[in-house]
């Protein structure tokens, strides 16, 4: 099948779905071309530096103080 009638096809598919599961299909593209992205731009230095202004998990980092919670990790788990 060509890629225009892949496209075609997709959209007749579309045009048979509930309103409720469009935004599924819209998810899952974007997801895919976020696949996508990842492959093409390849390592993160390529990307740029990383940015805790745009990243929420770089942000979170440090906001907690624990310790060594790796070296205690069996203690703080098991421990009664």
């Amino acid at each position: 099948m060509t890629p225009v009638g892949i496209k075609q096809k997709l959209l007749a598919e579309i045009e048979k779905l509930p309103e409720y599961r469009l935004l599924a299909v819209l998810d899952f593209v974007t997801f895919l071309q976020w696949q996508q992205g990842d492959r093409s731009t390849g390592s993160q230095a390529q990307n740029g530096p990383l940015d805790p202004k745009k990243d929420p998990l770089l942000r979170y980092i440090g906001g907690v103080s624990h310790g060594s919670l790796a070296q205690t990790i069996d203690e703080e788990l098991y421990s009664l």
